[in-house]
């Protein structure tokens, strides 16, 4: 039998099994399914089919086994555990299949099956909001579930070839544009997901749920004043609804008004007290204002509603100056020992410990945990190298110092940015905290302009294909260039205070240079660099908000700061002069030397205040929020050789001895 699918794809097996899953046909399914599986043993949909064909044969335990082996691998894969509350449904398990279905509709909010399920169970709490979802997605029609569907499965590309082919007969209907829009999130074309959500609600006003993810892209933009004005224009519409209260704090929030986000944010709690989340968010707003003991207050209220809450503990020991207490400690491993939590509070918890660990000097102990936290992050995100490598070897071939002689008289001719890129935790904050404190420069944030211009110059790409973007950068004229340039001034303008320069702190900007520099060739460039094991195993012990999925391995971290330095090498070769390089050591051994050398590079007079950072009371959105409202330390620039006899990866791939 095995030779009948030896030269078959096994995803076209798996199609033709699922159509005679259908059809009842269980035998030969389950046949076809196990011979696929001996020719590819892991496969996840395999598995996954022939699960859904065990149940249905009711050969239960077969089946839970081999869901079991499925969300291991992918605990994000939601029709698993909608197939495991059928399974435990069928054995009469009532509140294990409640648990299952919970889990699938909240990594899919498409699976129908799951909310009919839970809406008609007598004893369900929420029964009530599961019918609201039965009724809503009864209402669409079946493509459009089934692109929703697939959106949360990240089977992006076919979800939109489903969902234009499903406007073509039905142009304006809001819920096929609002997933469209999200699909152009999903894939970083922010301006198209803008564009449709516009027209969306031009179309239907009232449409709420399109207005919602308008405030989400235009905040994704980094729009904030318009965020702000429709989320009020959404609170407006239900003035008691608790979600579009929190939407309008986070818009606040984004905006830097941070005092009115923090009363909104406590108006919420006033009548939802127990919504641990709301904490969470609070506290973050405290803590970027610098009220610490408020935030931590606001942190621990979180987990004292939901102990195994492990984004509260993480945010605790993220605010770098916490210590734990020994109850805390203690509480921290027994939720991150339980089998039933969370994955991501799983990884939370091994990142708190982690830090609580190194406060105590325990340091084989506490690398033990941020190996642990990391492995489970890098299974997540299953980080791979293979397209920034591809990146940066086109932009080594393809832009020398001829190729911007060429683009001389291309860009919009401002001054007013200062860039500084790096990698993380290489201090970035620092020197944007000594900048910003100069009363002709205005701190901003890490903006995401040049990254979404760059994903807009890249198009819609399937991973294996070549991108388009850097190497499009050859094809467009000096006319398109400058006006490139001349948007990114424009639109960065809400972020400022009126001072003569800016700064746009995102690190991973040292991709873009190339980008940056035929957009607006008079910027400044910081180079913020540190030394490489320290800058590595800090980006390592580090559980980032989002992004940075290189950070997550020792292997991969290393090679990605390589990739870094040649990138920055081929600059220096062929934009010489272009770029200042900070190194942070030198700027902890001799402030004022560092501080006067960069004042120098980007033409500003020598200011005091530069000296005196950390009395600066601007608000700071990084990790580094703490670190920077003290002064310079040198505590933390040797730690990595706490951890030396784990770091061998890291060493190898840094080509160290």
């Amino acid at each position: 039998m095995p030779n009948q699918v030896k030269n078959t794809q096994p995803e076209h097996v798996i199609k033709q099994c699922q159509l005679l899953i259908n059809k009842g046909d269980l035998s030969e399914a389950s046949e076809k399914l196990n011979d696929i599986l001996a020719q590819n043993p892991g496969h996840i949909e395999g598995i996954y089919c022939l699960a859904v064909c065990q149940r249905k044969q009711r050969n239960y335990t077969q089946a839970l086994d081999n869901l079991n082996q499925v969300l291991v691998k992918v605990p994000g894969h939601g029709r698993a555990y909608q197939e495991q509350g059928f399974t435990h449904k069928a054995l009469g398990e009532t509140s294990k299949a409640i648990t299952a279905f919970e889990k699938a509709v909240a990594l899919n909010p498409a699976l129908f099956g799951s909310w009919r399920v839970l809406a008609d169970e007598p004893d369900y709490t929420l029964r009530h909001e599961a019918k609201k979802h039965v009724d809503w997605l009864s209402s669409l029609p079946p493509a459009l579930v089934s692109v929703s569907s697939l959106i949360h499965q990240k089977q992006f590309h076919r979800a939109e070839r489903l969902c234009r082919h499903f406007l073509k007969d039905h142009p304006h209907h809001p819920e096929a544009m609002r997933l469209l829009a999200e699909l152009g999130n999903k894939f970083q074309i922010l301006d198209d997901a803008e564009f449709l959500l516009a027209s969306c609600l031009e179309f239907e006003p009232n449409y709420k749920r399109a207005r919602l993810d308008y405030v989400h892209v235009l905040h994704k933009r980094q729009k904030y004043n318009k965020a702000l004005l429709q989320a009020q224009i959404l609170l407006d519409s239900d003035p008691n609804n608790s979600n579009l209260k929190i939407g309008l704090g986070n818009a606040q929030q984004a905006t830097g008004d941070f005092a009115a986000a923090i009363l909104t944010f406590e108006s919420v709690l006033q009548s939802n007290p127990a919504n641990y989340s709301i904490y969470l968010t609070l506290g973050h707003a405290l803590k970027t204002m610098g009220r610490v003991d408020d935030a931590i207050q606001a942190y621990r209220n979180s987990y004292h509603i939901k102990p195994d809450f492990g984004d509260a503990f993480w945010s605790l020991a993220n605010l770098k100056t916490y210590r734990f207490s020994s109850e805390e400690h203690q509480q921290m491993r027994d939720q991150e020992a339980s089998t039933t939590i969370a994955i991501n509070d799983k990884i939370h918890f091994c990142f708190a410990l982690g830090k609580d660990l190194e406060d105590s000097e325990r340091f084989d102990e506490a690398f033990s945990f941020y190996h642990r936290g990391n492995t489970l992050k890098n299974e997540q995100d299953r980080y791979d190298s293979k397209l920034m490598d591809m990146s940066f070897d086109i932009q080594k071939n393809d832009f020398d110092a001829a190729f911007f002689k060429r683009n001389e008289k291309a860009g919009c001719p401002a001054q007013d940015p200062i860039f500084i890129v790096g990698l993380p935790r290489a201090g970035s904050t620092l020197l944007e905290q000594i900048l910003s404190s100069h009363s002709q420069v205005d701190g901003t944030m890490e903006l995401a302009n040049i990254i979404g211009l760059a994903h807009q110059l890249n198009g819609r790409q399937v991973v294996q294909d070549t991108p388009r973007y850097p190497g499009i950068l050859n094809k467009i004229s000096a006319d398109d260039l400058t006006k490139m340039g001349e948007l990114y001034i424009e639109e960065t303008q809400h972020h400022r205070q009126g001072a003569m320069f800016f700064i746009d702190k995102m690190p991973n900007n040292f991709r873009h240079i190339a980008l940056i520099h035929l957009i607006l060739p008079n910027a400044k460039i910081i180079d913020a660099r540190r030394e490489p094991m320290s800058c590595c195993f800090s980006g390592f012990k580090q559980l980032f908000g989002e992004g940075q999925q290189f950070s997550y391995d020792l292997a991969d971290i290393g090679h990605y700061y390589r990739r870094y330095v040649e990138i920055m090498d081929h600059w220096d070769k062929v934009l010489p002069g272009k770029i200042l390089r900070v190194q942070y050591e030198d700027v902890v051994a001799d402030l004022e030397t560092q501080v006067r050398r960069i004042l120098d590079y980007c033409g500003l007079p020598f200011e005091q205040a530069c000296i005196d950072f950390h009395i600066n009371k601007r608000a700071v959105r990084t990790p580094s929020s703490e670190q920077v409202r003290q002064p310079i330390y040198q505590s933390g620039l040797e730690q990595w050789r706490h951890y030396e006899t784990h770091l061998e990866p890291l060493k190898k791939a840094l080509s160290r001895p």
